[in-house]
């Protein structure tokens, strides 16, 4: 009896699935379309508690270590994360300044080259122009067809100028909502904290929730260490391009640095961005001078990809250098940049629940770490030398 009933529900569980697949496959579309809407409506929440999660690691720092008290602390990281984009901006912009005023300079010389050029087509014009007559080009179709693709650019520039304008305000909107969002989430974070464990000890098991609480905070210490470590190293990445430009006399020395710092916070490839920046801002000084900073780039790439990234990103998050490498590239080949910035960590709490499973396993089965040691074996290798 109890097998029938045992066949009766695991057929009535197939057909429910089956049903459900059914439907799922049948309106796939209209659930893609109101995932998308979903997480539009969801987008400046989520904005908020990732501006909460990254302006809480100096503010927890500063409470726990320097003892303050939460609004010190929250008003004293707003005053850091500020700080930080004033200086940024007050170097970047006079010497972009500069920059476009040294480009503008160069026009008048570009304008001679050009006029010369133009002079030296004198003595081909005759000919092209008895090629051209000879093809019996109909010019008065060609100015009506290029005036009117200029009044369909015209239009287009207007309707993209009032989509500019829609999005601008629309990510102002955003931006503001999230903001506060994220104010009332780092001030009420212990609170949320306790609601969110209420709501999984009342749908899961016990033992689940301690599980999913575990893995949220080892997700949560990751992400940290994570966004810790690409600071310090970009800040390392741009004073050692700083210091290196100054000592071998290059120019834009500081801005170079300064946005080559920017840019590295793109694991591993970002800093290339930096590079075409500064190849372009010193080539119009002086071409050799711009080939020496490439040069001098790529040494210094070495220095950091080989030494400093994997030690400080990768020893942040415990994931090991080879690791780190090919959750770069493979987030980077999936998601774009911010495949590279989060894969990252991600990988990191995947290995750690990946070695976690795996030490689980030889500790049931009861298999002594003498056999898969590999400093055991050199140890062991060692003592039968001698």
């Amino acid at each position: 009896m109890n097998e029938k009933n045992g066949n009766k529900t695991g057929l009535l569980s197939t057909i429910i699935l089956s049903i459900t697949f059914y439907f799922l496959l049948r309106n796939f579309s209209i659930i893609i379309e109101s995932a998308a809407y979903l997480l539009s409506v969801l987008f400046p929440f989520l904005f908020g508690g990732a501006i909460a999660f990254v302006l809480n690691i100096p503010m927890k720092t500063f409470e726990k270590k320097l003892k303050m008290k939460r609004m010190l602390a929250f008003l004293l990281t707003l005053l850091l994360f500020f700080a930080v984009i004033f200086l940024v901006m007050f170097i970047v912009i006079p010497e972009l300044i500069s920059t476009v005023n040294s480009l503008i300079t160069q026009i008048p010389k570009a304008f001679y080259t050009v006029q010369a050029w133009a002079e030296d087509l004198d003595d081909t014009l005759p000919a092209m122009l008895t090629i051209t007559e000879s093809m019996n080009i109909n010019w008065s179709k060609i100015s009506e067809e290029a005036v009117s693709l200029l009044q369909s650019a015209g239009s287009g520039i207007l309707n993209s100028t009032f989509s500019i304008v829609s999005g601008i305000a629309s990510a102002v909107l955003t931006f503001f909502v999230g903001f506060t969002f994220s104010i009332y989430a780092l001030f009420q974070k212990e609170k949320l904290s306790i609601q969110v464990q209420k709501i999984l000890y009342a749908f899961l098991s016990e033992k689940k929730s301690k599980r999913v609480i575990e893995i949220g905070r080892l997700t949560s210490d990751t992400f940290e260490h994570f966004l810790s470590g690409q600071c310090v190293e970009a800040m390392i990445l741009g004073l050692m391009f700083f210091i290196s430009m100054s000592i071998f006399r290059l120019p834009y020395a500081l801005l170079t640095g300064v946005v080559i710092a920017v840019t590295a916070l793109i694991p591993v490839f970002g800093a290339f961005i930096g590079l075409v920046i500064g190849s372009f801002l010193i080539v119009m000084v002086s071409p050799i001078q711009a080939l020496g900073f490439v040069v001098l780039f790529f040494v210094l790439q070495q220095i950091e990809g080989n030494l400093i990234y994997p030690r400080v990103v990768g020893g942040s998050v415990g994931l090991p250098s080879i690791w780190v490498l090919a959750a770069v590239t493979i987030g980077g080949k999936l998601f774009g940049v911010a495949g590279m910035f989060l894969f990252i960590p991600v990988c990191s709490v995947l290995y750690a629940l990946f070695r976690e499973f795996v030490f689980d396993k030889l500790k049931r089965k009861k298999i002594p770490q003498t056999i898969w040691s590999i400093e055991q074996d050199k140890k062991d290798f060692v003592e039968e030398a001698e």
